[in-house]
């Protein structure tokens, strides 16, 4: 991906990020330890999302970001499902908390758990995996399942870390589409298209401006074996290729004509 030139406001504005947002992050914190203890493990963190979200929404208003959900298919939010998507940046979390409206839990690198305050939200409300570490990964995937046992939906960014080529995607990992197919929870792509704009992967160079991110074709599990994972993934990579391509993300340097 290719390097920005930022100006003292991006600068400033990523100053002014980095300062309020750790500042309201504190100010949740009874709220949040309220809900974990009067409601558990599972209500008390569908509760804490939505207290989330309504951060997130006082901060994109501060930041003059714009948060956009497209449908280009009809979405069921009473039912579970296993949300895949495109990872380009940090504010790709708080796209997913404010453009996801039911019960979710997010893979996520084991790193940030170690942040203060933020960590303990972090460790909570994320399945944290290590993928250096086989019994790491193990974990995660027992975890996953069994939020889905409990209707909880999963989000998982399959291709692990950020995207910071000039294709659509980098390749994915497989874990995902496994789990999808062993638990026959079908899979939601959704697409990020703006996050790379807003906030460089380095996490300096704030920008303010649309944010949006689509809901794509569901793609169905039913009666998949394990050994069609791989098909399967192939078929969603296909499906999120085309459409960032489609909507011109602007990472991508692709020949405009779709991916076959």
């Amino acid at each position: 991906m290719q390097h920005k030139q930022y100006t003292l406001w991006h600068y400033l504005l990523t100053l002014y990020f980095g300062i309020g947002f750790p500042l309201m992050v504190l100010l949740i914190i009874p709220i949040v330890l309220l809900n974990d203890a009067l409601y558990g493990q599972y209500k008390g963190w569908n509760r804490n999302f939505k207290v989330f979200k309504k951060v997130f929404q006082v901060g994109y208003f501060m930041l003059g970001i714009r948060h956009k959900v497209i449908y280009e298919y009809n979405h069921d939010t009473a039912q579970k499902y296993v949300f895949v998507l495109n990872h380009s940046s940090f504010f790709d979390i708080p796209e997913v908390l404010l453009g996801i409206n039911q019960p979710i839990r997010v893979l996520g690198k084991s790193g940030p758990n170690k942040i203060p305050v933020f960590g303990y939200y972090y460790r909570k409300s994320t399945v944290m995996v290590d993928r250096t570490s086989d019994e790491s990964r193990l974990k995660s995937i027992r975890l996953l399942k069994h939020y889905l046992q409990q209707g909880i939906s999963i989000v998982v960014f399959p291709e692990g870390t950020f995207n910071n080529t000039t294709s659509p995607l980098k390749a994915m990992y497989s874990g995902a589409f496994k789990i999808a197919i062993e638990t026959q929870t079908n899979i939601k792509p959704i697409i990020l298209l703006d996050t790379y704009n807003r906030l460089h992967q380095s996490g300096i160079g704030l920008e303010n401006g649309p944010s949006r991110m689509v809901y794509l074709q569901e793609v169905s599990v039913q009666g998949l074996q394990p050994k069609d994972a791989h098909t399967l993934q192939q078929q969603v990579e296909h499906i999120m290729a085309n459409a960032l391509i489609r909507y011109k993300a602007s990472w991508v340097h692709t020949q405009p004509s779709l991916i076959l």
